[in-house]
């Protein structure tokens, strides 16, 4: 009988590790993750609606009136897209309409997804599908009644990545003849908030503890990272006795994440995380030996491979100081290796230069 017991408590244990795993966020990229985070913590998604998406009927949006159901939707997710959210937003003061429907997908990507108006037709459909199905269960042949009518849905991408989002924001617009039949062709719009657009003094005027999320994630290096330590005195002071214990925990594992990525030992990450969650900010001005051993290998790397290719065309002959610093200056390996293949081909340096204006303009 004391066998059997243990084998139950065994299996339970086991259980419970199964569903604490099927809960854990399984997109291996950073990027996503964090961001996902972010928004699944809902005090932060509810600074977002009220400051962020410039949509006067949610500036009033607090984070008890967010509801996730993005579980509903897990069936639609490709590989490394689990960061999609899914949120049922209560709407106050607006009358016959209780709900809105708000669905945020993150991209930060360098390429902007030109598909991203049909990945989020795809979610439309779904959404006000469940909530047909739901309306349904409440009362059979509702949705077929004159009166019926769907939520109102938020279709929003936060871009978090380098530069402006190009593609194109409207679903119509993805669709030929959209000028002919442009009215029987579904039609919305995406609100992009691209993170890109803030500059940090704007952030650091919002106040919010959001905007001190996006600072971080507008960082991309370790030199980046000192920027923290810029930051006013008096916006680090109201943040770190405003905040919530469960945001200060966000903090420190976004943090942590970045400062692992940038190869700090893992005993000080544990010891800034743990200061961060006890509202001791003032780790964030101190220094990092935050060396970025992969990144010191790789510009290394790349740097000989440039003076190998300068020692090849001074072969044919001389070579500009402009062409030598632009060589000099080219970190990406596969653009050094398609520049040595024209410098051995190259009856002149000039041929080269031409060549090389050609495929990548010398700045």
């Amino acid at each position: 009988m004391r066998n059997v017991g243990k084998n139950r408590k065994s299996n339970r244990k086991k259980d419970g590790k199964k569903e604490e795993n099927a809960g854990r966020i399984r997109n291996t990229r950073t990027k996503d993750s964090g961001a996902k985070l972010i928004f699944d913590n809902h005090i932060l998604c509810a600074q977002f609606l009220r400051g962020y998406t410039d949509v006067d009927l949610l500036k009033d949006v607090q984070a008890e009136d967010i509801e996730d159901i993005t579980e509903r939707f897990l069936w639609m997710w490709q590989e490394g897209r689990d960061s999609d959210s899914v949120k049922k937003i209560r709407l106050k003061g607006i009358p016959g309409v209780e709900t809105l429907y708000l669905i945020v997908l993150i991209e930060h990507q360098s390429k902007v997804d030109h598909d991203m108006p049909f990945r989020m037709l795809r979610y439309i459909v779904q959404v006000l599908t469940d909530y047909a199905q739901e309306q349904e269960k409440k009362k059979k042949g509702i949705t077929k009644t004159k009166g019926f009518r769907y939520p109102p849905i938020l279709p929003v991408v936060f871009y978090d990545g380098p530069g402006k989002w190009t593609a194109e924001t409207s679903f119509r617009k993805k669709v030929y003849l959209n000028e002919i039949l442009g009215e029987y062709i579904p039609d919305f719009q995406c609100l992009v908030v691209p993170l890109s657009q803030y500059s940090p003094q704007e952030l650091v005027e919002k106040g919010d503890e959001l905007s001190l999320f996006m600072l971080i994630d507008q960082l991309r290096s370790a030199e980046d990272f000192h920027k923290i330590g810029e930051l006013p005195e008096e916006y680090l002071e109201t943040l770190r006795l405003q905040s919530p214990e469960s945001v200060l925990e966000l903090l420190g594992k976004i943090l942590s994440v970045l400062l692992l990525r940038m190869n700090v030992p893992k005993e000080e990450v544990e010891e800034f995380t743990d200061r961060i969650e006890r509202r001791d900010f003032t780790v964030l001005f101190e220094n990092f030996e935050a060396y970025d051993v992969q990144e010191t290998r790789r510009i290394s790397r790349a740097e000989g491979k440039a003076e190998f290719l300068i020692e090849i065309l001074e072969d044919i002959g001389p070579v500009p100081e402009e062409v030598k610093t632009r060589i000099l200056s080219e970190r990406d390996p596969e653009q050094l290796k398609k520049w040595r293949r024209a410098a051995v081909k190259a009856e002149s340096v000039e041929q080269f230069v031409e060549n090389m204006k050609t495929e990548k303009p010398l700045e």
